[in-house]
């Protein structure tokens, strides 16, 4: 019956779509990321005040993603910490809903529905936000020196920590990633709050606040509280050189006061890429965030990324460098869990519509076992935009576990092999 749902979902999604798109002579917005290839390399969204508005305007849009998996996972074999073989086959489809509305000149409106995603059974919405470039609506022109440097973001959002969330998998939404995988340590969370951005001459300043909370409740805790706070801010510097140099460089961080839990590497509910690794034999459900590493820094975080990114040419270099400090309420002392990644891809042919690249990352962490473990993942990729709306990518992975104890499913893990993916986003 789920099955059933599912596929009456998508083909309802693709229905509304393709019918949209007839409908829809032009489906561009003002300040807009583009949703296929002309949104790769684009991180927050433009900030420009030429207006286009003429009355309320609504697209409709989405993404469809389908992978074919070859993967082969072990571990130490130990008894009682086995774990499930996996074979070669095709993964669940997942598929996104995306509403996008300009409401007024220069305040847009945006809303994501995962209509099939690997953890739910059903559709859910990931969030919706509204973004404010102008403030036209209290009186023509207020603040108008102001508003051309400032953007306004708020609602219940993936929120802008660090810059690799640009570039991951958001569920079906795959085009922007190279890789088919997220990184180890994927940092995403979508909570309650407001953003304010400042952005003159390539410089980039964001500060934020959020509740804190991943799923929203008024209901009181042990300490007669309903939640805490987040705060969230970033720096940077991003110019287009020349026509053949781009340099961007900013730095985020991510802190909490007082929070019940904090969800910054377990928000994710769409599940990660690589399909039940790591999977312990005698398991009923799926580990749907396996193959992450997740410091369960649960009640009290500081985490800091830096990301450095180059685009000279065809040729692209983006670096992640990580640490996230904190502790459950369980613990007396901090512990730290620190997060290094480089790609380097390598753009081609008409338009670059083709790509060859390679990501190394590695986390090492203060585990809450008590062991200091250390993961790392070599991924090698290459793709082909057949449409600028279309992309079909392939990668292979190899992810290896050190330093875990005897009681753990990951003991002596690893897992490797290839993956392809086909992806439709418009």
């Amino acid at each position: 019956m789920r099955t059933i749902f599912k596929i009456s979902a998508i083909a309802s999604f693709l229905f509304l779509g393709i019918n949209t798109l007839q409908a829809q002579e032009d489906r561009s917005l003002d300040n807009y990321r583009e949703p296929d290839k002309d949104g790769i390399n684009v991180f927050e969204a433009p900030k420009d005040n030429e207006s286009t508005f003429d009355g309320l305007k609504v697209r409709i849009g989405g993404a469809f993603a389908l992978q074919f998996q070859a993967i082969d996972n072990e571990n130490a074999n130990l008894e009682n910490y086995q774990i499930q073989a996996v074979g070669e086959n095709f993964n669940l489809p997942t598929a996104n809903l995306d509403i996008d509305v300009a409401l007024y000149d220069g305040v847009r409106m945006h809303l994501r529905t995962y209509l099939s995603s690997r953890h739910h059974h059903e559709p859910y919405v990931k969030g919706g936000y509204l973004v404010v470039d102008k403030l036209n609506f209290v009186h023509e022109g207020f603040l108008e020196d102001l508003m051309k440097y400032t953007t306004i973001k708020i609602g219940h959002m993936e929120n802008n920590y660090g810059d690799a969330h640009f570039r991951r998998s958001d569920n079906a939404q795959a085009i922007y990633n190279p890789f088919v995988g997220n990184l180890i340590m994927d940092a995403f969370t979508t909570e309650v709050g407001a953003e304010l951005y400042y952005r003159r001459n390539g410089f980039i300043g964001m500060v934020g606040f959020t509740n804190g909370k991943l799923n929203q409740s008024v209901t009181e805790n042990e300490y007669n509280k309903t939640g805490g706070a987040s705060f969230l801010a970033k720096l940077g510097y991003d110019k287009q050189i020349n026509n053949d140099l781009r340099v961007r460089l900013t730095g985020s961080m991510y802190n909490t006061g007082y929070i019940p839990n904090t969800y910054l590497y377990s928000a994710d509910r769409a599940g990660a890429r690589y399909y039940n690794v790591m999977q312990a034999l005698e398991s009923t459900s799926d580990d749907f965030r396996a193959s992450r590493y997740d410091p369960k820094l649960s009640n009290e975080i500081t985490a800091i990324m830096i990301n450095p990114f180059v685009k000279y040419r065809g040729l692209e270099f983006f670096g992640t460098i990580e640490t996230s400090t904190g502790k459950s309420s369980a613990e007396v002392d901090d512990r730290t869990a620190n997060q290094y990644a480089g790609e380097l891809i390598y753009r081609f042919g008409l338009d670059e519509n083709m790509y060859i690249g390679a990501r190394y990352n590695v986390v090492d962490a203060e585990d809450p076992s008590g062991q200091d473990v250390n993961i790392d993942r070599f991924q090698a990729a290459a793709g082909w935009f057949m449409t600028k709306n279309i992309l079909l990518k392939a990668e292979y992975v190899v992810q290896n576990y050190d330093d875990f104890g005897q009681t753990s499913i990951l003991n002596e893990g690893k897992f490797n092999g290839a993956t392809i993916e086909a992806v439709i986003s418009f």
